[in-house]
């Protein structure tokens, strides 16, 4: 396809190859004629508009063309030299205006941008909390001041995450958060970071929140770490001291519920009927404060490493059974009944025995407590891959929804009955064994947990075998 130019071009030497045409043939006939002067000069004159037409014309607008391609090429400082004012010189001033607005628009969006950068920078900078910008696959694009304390020389390596101590963790965190498309941050101790810098070991934990652009585009994860040293020797303080406190309480509760104890039995004589529900009442809450010493030192226990964990294989049925046994005298008082649903050939598990015996236990007095009479509490345990997973559903009034969300902590309001330490231990005891645990309820509708544990692995033993 031709341009402007290019036809205009066309155009003349048509138009100039008609014109000799039409002289050559005039010029014959004013030869014949006697008239040679006038032929040769109609064929001078067509000449000079052939080249008054290339240079008033074509020659201006190859000029034109050659100053427009050199703004369109981002040269904005190039102007039009144009001194005359016909339509050519309209053309070239316009052509100058808008080399001008461009540069005004480039210069104000480029320094727009540049501020946005540099104020940008400035706040990451300033953020005390380390903060690792990464791409896709985990490598490092930008840190601040104190990452890049933390990781050191390593810092300005693209790779540094891949050879820090402790980078296996962020990587791990990045890819969770990329293949979630969603924020990664842990709060058990798993996501606990602990990394030195000079002579002192600090523990952060980590966040991981994918980055992406406005069409969505994953453009890699910014990663926090939130120093928690100070809050975990604050909560190691308090761990310690509730088990010193909770050790020390107990030998006086012991001593008290024997009392009451050998009151009740009559060993100090006959009592009125008064005394006798006294003490039967002083009893009975002397018995769950014990539950709560109980809990509050198993707690203590996993939190300071002391619980020691002995592994064996049990079967999913059998403990099933032996939660359902222990509770089905107060079971039958409220006239709530307990199913279990298991089959017999499930995979053995692999977890410590008073554990997931402390786990049923737990869940499975939270639902009678829950529970109305009549109702009805499902047991039951199914095979999901490497795992079994363990259900404990009720009929009960269920949770409500702004408590789901923290129905695992510590002292939860949720326990109104309890000590509120039952289901931030099963959680302690399920994430130790190796699994995970989770919740479902709505209110009027029940309540069910789930927890998964890995299922035992199977060693092949081959018996030798005789030839001969």
């Amino acid at each position: 396809m031709l341009n402007l130019v290019q036809r205009l071009i066309l155009g003349c030497v048509l138009i100039a190859g008609l014109a000799l045409c039409l002289v050559v043939v005039t010029h014959r006939a004013l030869a014949a004629a006697g008239q040679s002067g006038l032929a040769y000069g109609l064929v001078a004159g067509v000449l000079l508009a052939e080249a008054a037409m290339v240079y008033f014309v074509l020659w201006p607008i190859n000029l034109l063309a050659k100053d427009a391609r050199r703004i369109a090429q981002g040269n904005l400082e190039h102007r039009v030299e144009w001194k005359s004012r016909d339509d050519f010189g309209v053309i070239a001033v316009e052509l100058n205006r808008l080399a001008v607005r461009l540069r005004e628009f480039r210069d104000t969006e480029a320094g727009r941008r540049q501020m946005e950068f540099q104020l940008s920078d400035a706040v990451l900078q300033s953020i005390f909390e380390p903060i690792i910008v990464t791409d896709g696959k985990g490598h490092v694009l930008k840190v601040n001041q104190a990452a890049a304390e933390l990781l050191g020389e390593a810092a300005s390596d693209r790779m540094a995450l891949a050879n820090t101590p402790g980078g296996d963790k962020i990587l791990e965190a990045i890819r969770a958060a990329v293949q979630m498309q969603k924020a990664v941050a842990a709060e058990d101790e798993a996501s606990m970071l602990p990394m030195r810098i000079g002579k002192q070991e600090r523990s952060y934990r980590l966040r991981t929140t994918p980055m992406r652009d406005s069409e969505g585009r994953l453009l890699g994860t910014v990663t926090t770490l939130e120093d928690v040293t100070s809050l975990q020797d604050t909560d190691r303080f308090k761990t310690q001291f509730i088990t010193v406190a909770s050790r020390k309480l107990r030998d006086p509760l012991l001593r008290l519920r024997r009392g009451l104890y050998a009151l009740t039995q009559g060993f100090g004589g006959e009592l009125q009927p008064l005394q006798v529900e006294l003490a039967g009442s002083a009893s009975y809450e002397a018995e769950k404060l014990d539950d709560i010493m109980g809990d509050l030192i198993e707690v203590a226990e996993l939190d300071t490493g002391k619980r020691e964990l002995k592994l064996e294989k049990l079967r999913p049925l059998q403990e099933l059974g032996g939660a359902r046994d222990r509770y089905c005298d107060e079971a039958s008082r409220k006239q709530v009944r307990v199913i279990v649903k298991a089959y017999a050939d499930l995979s053995v598990v692999k977890a410590d025995r008073r554990a997931l015996r402390s786990i049923l236990d737990n869940l499975l007095a939270n639902a009678l407590r829950y529970t109305p009479p009549d109702g009805e509490i499902l047991l039951a345990a199914e095979e999901i891959k490497d795992f079994v997973q363990f259900t404990v559903r009720d009929t009960g009034r269920g949770i409500e929804a702004e408590r789901l969300s923290t129905i695992f902590d510590r002292f939860n309001p949720f326990s109104e009955s309890g000590s509120g330490l039952g289901l931030a231990l099963v959680r302690r005891l399920v994430e130790s064994l190796g699994g995970q645990i989770a919740v479902e309820s709505r209110l009027g509708n029940g309540t069910t947990f789930r927890f998964l544990l890995p299922v035992a692995v199977t060693t092949e033993i081959r018996h030798p075998v005789e030839v001969g």
